[in-house]
């Protein structure tokens, strides 16, 4: 039988710490899910219009075998950008699979639609979600807010 943790949160696995950010204004935001070592993943993609960005890299008979994080986002196909913004804090931090002497952080991601939730979109030339996604990467913690933040 499953046991929870002691605190009942993905956190509760070594390893794994969690950040939001989100933007009040916009009604949206970005949840990081970001490993301290890399991870194994795997992934099944549902739904009648799925937005997913390196899902595909998860299938087992894939060259990259291993993760760095995942990005969950708001906004529609926009929040895909939010991935980018947390391959950027890991690309500070020396995290990544080693290519050519450089590093490229695996960050898988999937998107929800929050598009006519009332917020504000008028971003103009970029939307917001690389900076959400950064700053989500940023703020991963073991403790982290639930609920909408």
């Amino acid at each position: 039988m499953f046991r929870a943790g002691p605190r009942n949160l993905i956190t509760d696995v070594a390893g794994l710490r969690v950040g939001n950010a989100a933007d009040a204004r916009l009604k949206s935001g970005v949840t990081a899910l970001l490993c301290d070592d890399p991870a194994v993943a795997g992934v099944q993609v549902l739904g009648g219009a799925p937005g997913t960005r390196e899902t595909d890299l998860l299938e087992p008979q894939n060259s990259v075998q291993e993760i760095h994080a995942i990005v969950l986002s708001g906004g529609s196909a926009f929040g895909l950008d939010a991935a980018s913004g947390v391959q950027a804090a890991l690309r500070e931090r020396n995290i990544g699979v080693e290519v050519g002497g450089f590093r490229v952080p695996i960050v898988p991601a999937a998107i929800l639609f929050d598009l006519r939730n009332g917020g504000d979109k008028g971003w103009g030339r970029y939307p917001p979600y690389r900076d959400l996604g950064y700053q989500a990467a940023q703020a991963a913690e073991a403790d982290f807010a639930l609920g909408t933040t």
